[in-house]
């Protein structure tokens, strides 16, 4: 049974009657550009084969009802009329908080029944949250015909992310699940969210790139990720600026100088600066048809990323030093940190080398043994049937 005929199953079992219809959206990987969404900077991902599918049917009582495949919990029942930002800290939070956006900006939902399940693995920097936010409001934006543009759909599951929820995450992760297209990276601008999609088919050019999960959890409500996006606010304030994205690469050292003895605030701003930059270098060297030289690229981002933003850990930095060494075009943790996944862009005869050498150090060191899979630019959100 495949997997949308499971999920329409699963939903008949569960509320009676058929659902109106099934949707999925896909969790991403980012290429290059990490903590710049929030300085209103670039940023560059794609979207993962790796879907959150959901089946719903609307109600008109006010009452939303969800249900979730990958969690050992029944049927929650909940009153429009009770949704409150932070009042859920369980998975409901994220279909919750989306239906509550959409009522907040003046959206006529009435209600759902929601039956939902994810191949997006939870907790390793893939957005498995965006993509369960994205579902969700592209179907209710379908039912009840509410006529929104994939970004103003992103900006409402941001939202709910950011009030709901109460993670301040930037809006790349759901523009890409909303957004992406197959065989294409998302080159996105996250101040006027402007999009072009730039052409990414590594298999025809004898390439590949994998995601190395480290099994590392990681959770963006947990302090540090709020911590930094402060920090860069502070940055932003001390130099006299709408957002760090607004600092010329060419004026970085004079910027850096400006800021005299505030050593993290510093540390914050060469990040974000040096990393809108390569977003750049990326798309130009893509344009140019030279995706073999984006590797070097890749490892600057790790490096400062881990040196500067602090937000590496041991098991990412061995996949990325481990990849190099054996033989890797480039490497680099993605997502917001402090565990999730490494990304590695390696020639496909190299493949089974480097993910056995990753295995066998993870190993070696004692860590537990992390899942490594192919990542192929896949579509956005869809309906399925």
């Amino acid at each position: 049974m495949g997997a949308e005929q499971q999920v329409r199953a699963s939903f008949v079992e569960l509320y009676g009657a058929e659902p109106e219809g099934v949707w999925a959206a896909p969790g991403r990987v980012n290429l290059i550009g990490e903590h710049t969404d929030y300085n209103d900077g670039f940023v560059m991902p794609f979207a993962l084969p790796h879907i959150a599918t959901a089946a719903v049917s609307r109600r008109t009582d006010g009452r939303l009802r969800l249900h979730s495949a990958d969690v050992e919990d029944g049927v929650a029942e909940l009153r429009l009329d009770d949704l409150a930002p932070e009042s859920d800290r369980a998975w409901t939070a994220y279909p919750a908080g989306v239906v509550w956006a959409l009522r907040e900006a003046g959206h006529p939902v009435t209600g759902a029944d929601i039956h939902l399940t994810s191949t997006v693995p939870s907790g390793a920097g893939l957005s498995s949250s965006a993509a369960l936010e994205v579902v969700v409001a592209l179907a209710l934006n379908d039912l009840f015909e509410l006529g929104l543009q994939r970004w103003q759909l992103a900006r409402l599951c941001q939202r709910a992310e950011n009030v709901y929820v109460g993670a301040p995450t930037g809006i790349m992760d759901q523009t890409a699940s909303a957004c992406c297209e197959a065989g294409h990276a998302l080159f996105l601008d996250t101040r006027d969210l402007s999009q072009k999609q730039i052409p990414f088919d590594l298999a025809a050019e004898g390439m590949r790139l994998l995601v190395v999960d480290t099994q590392v959890k990681h959770a963006h409500s947990d302090g540090e990720y709020g911590k930094r996006r402060a920090g860069c606010e502070k940055g932003a304030a001390l130099l006299g600026v709408d957002a760090l994205r607004d600092i010329p690469y060419a004026d970085l050292d004079a910027a850096l100088e400006r800021l005299g003895d505030e050593e993290e605030v510093r540390r914050l701003v060469r990040h974000v600066v040096t990393e809108d930059q390569r977003v750049e270098r990326v798309v130009s060297l893509l344009k140019s048809g030279e995706t073999r030289a984006i590797g070097p690229v890749l490892v600057e981002g790790h490096a400062s990323l881990r040196d500067d933003f602090r937000i590496s850990c041991p098991e990412l930095d061995l996949v990325v030093d481990t990849a190099l060494a054996g033989g890797a075009l480039g490497a680099r943790m993605t997502g917001g940190g402090f565990g999730g996944s490494a990304i590695v862009l390696t020639e496909a005869a190299d493949v089974d080398t480097i993910t056995k050498a990753v295995e066998e150090a993870f190993a070696a060191a004692g860590f537990t043994a992390p899942r490594v899979f192919e990542a192929v630019p896949s579509a956005g959100a869809r309906r399925l049937g």
